[in-house]
């Protein structure tokens, strides 16, 4: 068979429910795109009957992240995976902030500590001039294991926690301009920005608003295009979502760069769906 008759996977999780799996299935249907949903960790699968293995939805990954780097290895061996092992291999240590940020992208503040680092007064002073601080480790999803505190001491008791676990802790300051507006996440597929959303702050309680579609403005594309920019891989990504949130000057940083698993909200446009598998028909050349 021509790689054109060959299914595309959409991966996924069979532990973690996919909101837009129907979706975007129904979607390859109506574009005439054979594609199958497929668990990223049954064994009985063969990759190489895939044109292309489309990571998706793996959100339990985090539960074990070299048998999800070793599979995505193994995959890449006998067709093409979107996106290509070294950005997953990266992208699912959130140490990858830091060499953004040494690169001169504009990336909130935020303090580390690996196991074995002495963790205590120095430790602390990384972050002082904070008045409420977010721990979390560097390899999670969602709100994981993650602790927003005005507490110093609870802070470096469960950055203390994590390291202790042979984990590594970030920390970072809680700005509470994403009470006000939001995170922004800037959702580009097949390399051109496609669009934006609004989204709820998953650390603040009751906030009066949900995610919802946006225009993004003018200096949020700028730093947007400034992240992609700085991968490597850039001209091969099938995906990405760009996470800014504003400074209290008002200035875009970025608190996180999505090109694992992000959900890409296209079910908050009525062709996102469609827009997606657009993008896998490009990446296979039709």
């Amino acid at each position: 068979m021509t790689s054109s008759t060959l299914p595309v996977a959409y991966v996924t999780s069979g532990l973690i429910e996919d909101p837009e799996l129907s979706a975007v299935l129904a979607a390859f249907e109506r574009l005439g795109v054979p594609a199958e949903a497929v668990d990223w960790r049954d064994g009985s699968v063969d990759w190489g009957r895939f044109a292309l293995v489309v990571v998706r939805s793996p959100w339990d990954y985090i539960l074990d992240r070299p048998a999800f780097l070793a599979w995505a290895e193994k995959v890449a061996a006998v067709t093409r995976l979107a996106n290509p092992v070294p950005v997953l291999e990266r992208n699912t240590d959130k140490t990858y902030l830091r060499a953004l940020a040494e690169a001169g992208v504009p990336v909130v503040p935020t303090a580390w500590a690996a196991p074995g680092d002495e963790i205590g007064g120095g430790a602390g002073e990384g972050f002082a001039p904070w008045p409420e601080l977010v721990v979390k480790p560097t390899v999670s999803s969602g709100a994981r294991d993650t602790v927003r505190t005005t507490d110093r001491a609870e802070a470096l008791a469960h950055v203390r926690t994590l390291t202790a676990a042979g984990r590594t802790a970030m920390v970072q300051p809680y700005l509470p301009m994403v009470e006000r507006e939001g995170e922004t996440s800037l959702l580009f597929l097949g390399g051109r920005f496609s669009h934006a959303i609004r989204r709820r702050p998953m650390l603040s309680g009751e906030v009066g608003f949900e995610d919802a579609v946006r225009e993004p403005d003018a200096d949020q594309l700028a730093v947007a295009e400034q992240v992609l920019a700085a991968v490597p891989e850039r001209a091969e990504l099938l995906y990405a979502r760009v996470d800014l949130v504003r400074t209290e000057d008002g200035s875009p940083v970025l608190i996180e760069l999505e090109l694992t698993e992000p959900r890409l909200f296209l079910t908050h446009l009525p062709d996102g769906p469609e827009r997606l598998v657009r993008a896998v028909q490009a990446a296979l050349g039709h």
